[in-house]
């Protein structure tokens, strides 16, 4: 078999096992422990409904294998806000002073096309460009205007923390 590790972003409370077993309407197994501790875990990012009481796919998970596969969103390291970016998220940091910035990573393109008048037109002088993919940042400019900040790069202090978060579930202007 080969190894996978995963990012996924899930909504989940404490259940133990027979309290999972009852909501589905299932009799426990008699080689399963009713009082394991776990987590209702749905799967907000897939999977199609398997419960008219919830929008995603529902599953139990015990509890150990929960805590080594998941933490809050909220204090996601950098690497995990790179994760989350990759997986089509915005995320900020909650120790950014300017209040609605967050990140987006752009995927890039082959053929963007370049308006006349533009400084991309007049400094390569032809109508189109590759982009790579890079993350953007929305900001305030200093003019206080809402804007498009490209190329944002991450400082030291930015890569080491802690308080990173999804923000495109609560989004705000």
């Amino acid at each position: 078999m080969q190894r996978y590790i995963g990012t996924k972003l899930i909504n989940a409370k404490p259940m133990n096992r027979q309290a999972y077993n009852d909501f589905r309407g299932w009799v426990l197994p008699d080689d399963e422990d009713g009082a394991d501790e776990g987590y209702l875990v749905e799967y907000i990012d897939g999977g199609q409904p398997n419960t008219h009481e919830y929008a995603g796919y529902v599953s139990w998970s015990p509890k150990e294998v929960f805590d080594k596969a998941y933490r809050p969103v909220v204090g996601m390291t950098f690497g995990q806000a790179i994760e989350a970016l990759k997986a089509g998220h915005r995320v900020a940091r909650k120790g950014w002073n300017g209040k609605g910035m967050w990140l987006v990573l752009v995927p890039g393109t082959l053929d963007a096309q370049l308006s006349e008048g533009t400084p991309y037109r007049e400094a390569l002088g032809q109508p189109s460009c590759e982009i790579l993919p890079h993350i953007d940042m929305w900001t305030t400019n200093s003019e206080g205007r809402r804007a498009m900040l490209p190329g944002w790069l991450a400082s030291q202090t930015d890569m080491l923390s802690e308080d990173w978060d999804i923000v495109d579930l609560y989004l705000e202007d």
